[in-house]
């Protein structure tokens, strides 16, 4: 039987679509592709995931070997909280859920410095009962040390936990522990599939 339900944020509780920012902003093909190879496509994107290094640490790397100047890296690492907002059609499950018994948790591959602004920002994480993410635990998902570091912290037998991420290899990851798991593809509603993998995790 599910207790616990484990969200991603990324793409599932919050839009993350660099591209699609760039491209409604108008900004020129050419700008826009070295932008997302130089900067989120970089080594040091997924060390920030990491808690590697620091924001100005990784914009003096990548301003070393991109063609952007450094105060154009950095005015792209201050639109990262313009690069986020809520899902607002797939946090309204999360009430529900709450009042329905079921403890929840996010885990998710975050810069320990946005992550910051975005969980003092939104109010949807009060219906949280704890999470982690990567910068924290120094490990990203799809690493599967992330998910036994979770279920450590918060005691979590896995069998009782569905998780719901966008991306294949982290619920392939997650599966590894018995995880229930849900994969979205990145669903602005996510309310029909979350009800559908609880009744069939409970044999309905």
């Amino acid at each position: 039987m599910i207790k616990n339900i484990v969200f991603d944020l990324g793409n599932v509780l919050l839009s993350f679509k660099p591209s699609e920012y760039f491209e409604k902003h108008k900004y020129p093909a050419t700008i826009k592709a070295t932008i997302l190879a130089d900067i989120f496509g970089s080594k040091e994107w997924l060390m920030l995931d990491n808690g590697e290094i620091s924001t100005q640490e990784a914009i003096n790397a990548i301003s070393k070997r991109s063609s952007l100047k450094k105060e154009e890296i950095d005015h792209i690492f201050n639109l990262r909280t313009d690069l986020l907002f809520p899902l607002d059609s797939n946090i309204k499950v999360l009430p529900g859920l709450k009042k329905r018994g079921f403890k929840l948790y996010y885990l998710s591959n975050f810069p320990l410095d946005i992550f910051d602004e975005v969980r003092s920002g939104y109010y949807f994480f009060k219906y949280f009962d704890g999470g982690l993410i990567s910068a924290e635990a120094k490990i990203s998902k799809p690493d599967t040390r992330i998910y036994e570091i979770l279920l450590k912290r918060y005691s979590l037998l896995p069998g009782e936990c569905l998780f719901i991420d966008d991306l294949e290899a982290n619920v392939i990851s997650a599966r590894t522990f018995g995880m229930t798991c849900l994969l979205t593809r990145g669903s602005l509603e996510i309310a029909k599939e979350v009800e559908k993998a609880l009744k069939n995790s409970a044999g309905l």
